[in-house]
Parts: C-alpha cells; structure tokens; sequence
C-alpha cells in the first residue's frame, strides 16, 4: 500500500513542498555566484572596482546578503573576477589547440593576452600587497605560462616557430607591448611586428 507523505518534516519542522533539496540549493547558489562575478565584470569595466558593492547585488537581482554569502569583501570579488578573465585565456587556448594552423593560432591567443593585460592589469592591481596577492599572481601566471607553452609547443612541432622562442619570451614581449598604452590599431600594429620576429622564414604570409 502506498504511503502519502502529510504533515510535516521531523527534522525541519516544515511542510515536504517546502523542504528544497541540498542538490537545487547548490545549483542556485552557483547560478547566484556566476550572476555576481559576470555582473561586476561588466560593472567594473564600465566604471571601476570602486563601485558599491549593494548596486553590485542590485543590478544582479540578488539580495545583499547573498552577495555577502559568497564574497565577504571586496577584494575577495576582485579576485573572482580576475581569476574568471585568466580563465577564458585558458579556455581560449584550448579552443584553440584544436584548430588546424599552429601559427595563427599562436598569433591569436597572444593577441588576446596583450588585450588582456591592457584592459585588466589594473583590477589586479587594485588587490591589497600582500603574501595573498602574490601567491595569486603566481598561480595566475603560471596558468597563463602553461596556456602558452602548449601553443608555442604546437608552433615549433609545425615548423612555424624560431626554435630559440620559448613561451617566456612571447608572453614578456606581449606583456610589453600592452603596456606602451596604445590604441588598440597600435596595439595591432605591434604584435604584427611581434610575429614578424618570431616565425621562421619563409612561412606562409601572415592573415
């Protein structure tokens, strides 16, 4: 015979329809965090990291307390963010290893690091000195350097490459040339000049 389930739950006290699984509280707390850390990006660019953290939440549609919830500071929302924007290089150069020429996909992947370094140095910037913050930057760098690495790696196996380039020098030479504050046509200008150094000669015109 089966048993319907009345009344309310022992351990909660409420009522089965209100009871919400640990499963869904999970994914809406996910949902909430990506909503906040997408949301302040896009704030953040638009008018700095200064901005008040409650218009954070406001513009999200969560609650103030959920902000708090998953970032108790600031600078912990800060960190979120940046570490969201080394993660779509690390994802772009996985995308990008699949593709069918080495060399552009080398020259690709630089170039949106250069932007990356133009357009976001100065949110990691904003992060307290500290122990914290360079242990960050460290870990950051070496996802970047290992991002790098596998492209150039793919480069040098197709004969696209200098054999004397390593990963180090292309990311020291990108990082420079983010930081000579440039339009982005200088920019572009640049890391053109920058492939035309490192590609072995003779190799197919660059596109």
């Amino acid at each position: 015979m089966e048993r319907r389930v009345t009344g309310t739950s022992p351990e909660s006290g409420l009522h089965p329809s209100q009871v919400v699984a640990p499963r869904t509280r999970r994914r809406d707390a996910e949902r909430n965090r990506t909503l906040l850390i997408a949301t302040a990006k896009r704030l953040f660019a638009e008018r700095g990291v200064d901005v008040p953290l409650d218009e954070i939440a406001r513009t999200a549609n969560v609650a103030n307390a959920t902000l708090y919830r998953h970032f108790r500071t600031r600078a912990e929302l800060i960190i979120a963010v940046y570490a969201e924007e080394v993660d779509v290089l690390r994802r772009a150069s996985e995308r990008l290893l699949q593709g069918s020429d080495p060399d552009q996909a080398l020259a690709d992947w630089l170039r949106m690091f250069a932007h990356h370094v133009a357009t976001k140095r100065e949110l990691a910037l904003t992060l307290p000195d500290g122990n914290e913050r360079g242990a960050l930057f460290t870990e950051w760098h070496a996802t970047m350097h290992d991002a790098a690495s596998q492209l150039v790696n793919r480069a040098h196996d197709a004969g696209a490459l200098r054999a004397d380039i390593v990963a180090s020098d292309l990311l020291a030479l990108a990082n420079g040339i983010a930081l000579t504050s440039r339009s982005t046509t200088g920019l572009e200008k640049l890391l053109d000049l920058l492939r035309d150094g490192y590609r072995v000669a003779g190799a197919s015109p660059r596109r």
